[in-house]
């Protein structure tokens, strides 16, 4: 099935909402070259001075979106105009070539919530590429950082506590880390299930409605919202976004065994029910199975979700402080679930 740009935003739209009118400036023949920017602004994603995106760049929000401390994100999609995107029968948007993913991170209180980094995915005729880049201090335009940077961030998460860290923007190979599957880059986040396409003026409580004849995988529950799904659902999602990008066949975790895809079975020794660790080490904490169902304590998945020892520590990249949020319902999960009888 093919959307155009068009219906693909509207598959998602919020109902009544009308979009901006384009805005000249995006360097369509900069994004599908080999081009990599020294400065961001060459692209035209933005518009000038600040980190407005263009009127011609999509917003959209993901119902669970991946864990990077505590940061906010802003993300946008740009797609050539009269191009299409596919949706597979996986729920996966193949986007065509010229498009850009953009993804912000900021804190709120950190320098007045302007963003620290911007990281494009831009899919060329070669495939995708994962550039990243950081916003200079007067906040008017960000500077490539192929060699990843450490950044000091101070914020505050929502349990009260204050946070010193030394953001870690990655490099251009740490990206592959999540976002290759069989050897190529791709995107992770922007799943049909997942992925709500904005328009510039959204209201407040948007009904989804989908366009033509799509029929629609059933949507991913949002992790912290107990009305949208069970513990066990949510806690799926959880895991979908934020580890099945490695822990899946085609990632670069394969080898572990431990396969943690909405797709997967719930179930299973692959979904980590009961299963020992692949390899001794420090990763297990000495514990016998990924979920012990019924013993959080004794989960070796829990153990490293709530560590932040980088040779103990998972997801390896993205974050250097504990999620205590997600961590706390995926306890719950297993807490839940009947314990094995012997």
């Amino acid at each position: 099935m093919r959307l155009s740009f068009a219906a693909l935003a509207a598959a998602f739209l919020v109902a009544g909402a009308a979009p901006a009118a384009p805005v000249a400036g995006v360097a369509h023949d900069v994004i599908e070259s080999p081009a990599m920017p020294e400065k961001l602004s060459a692209f035209g994603l933005f518009r000038p001075g600040g980190a407005t995106l263009s009127g011609e760049v999509v917003p959209y929000v993901l119902r669970t979106p991946l864990f990077s401390d505590y940061a906010d994100k802003s993300r946008g999609v740009l797609m050539p105009q009269g191009a299409s995107a596919e949706i597979d029968g996986d729920g996966v948007i193949r986007f065509p070539v010229g498009t850009v993913l953009i993804k912000s991170f900021s804190w709120p209180d950190h320098e007045g919530g302007r963003p620290v980094e911007t990281r494009l995915l831009i899919h060329r005729k070669d495939g995708w590429v994962a550039l990243p880049y950081i916003w200079d201090a007067d906040g008017k335009d960000a500077t490539l950082a192929l060699g990843g940077r450490r950044v000091p961030v101070a914020f505050t998460s929502p349990d009260g506590a204050t946070h010193s860290i030394r953001y870690a923007v990655p490099n251009k190979n740490q990206c592959k880390e999540c976002h290759s599957k069989s050897g190529v880059i791709e995107p992770i986040g922007p799943k049909q299930r997942n992925f709500v396409a904005l328009m510039q003026r959204p209201t407040r409580s948007p009904p989804i409605r989908y366009a033509g004849n799509m029929v629609p995988r059933a949507a991913l529950p949002t992790w912290d919202d107990p009305k949208s799904g069970s513990v066990a659902e949510r806690a799926r999602a959880y895991l979908d976004v934020n580890c099945a990008h490695c822990h899946n066949p085609a990632g670069s975790a394969s080898n572990s065994g431990l396969f943690l895809r909405w797709t997967d079975d719930p179930t299973g020794v692959n979904y980590g029910i009961g299963k020992r660790p692949t390899a001794a080490g420090r990763g297990s904490g000495g514990m016998d199975f990924a979920v012990a169902p019924g013993d959080p304590d004794n989960s070796y998945m829990i153990y490293r979700l709530e560590s932040t020892d980088p040779g103990i520590a998972m997801p390896e990249v993205g974050r250097s402080t504990v999620h205590k949020e997600g961590a706390a319902l995926l306890r719950q999960w297993i807490a839940e679930m009947p314990k094995a009888s012997h």
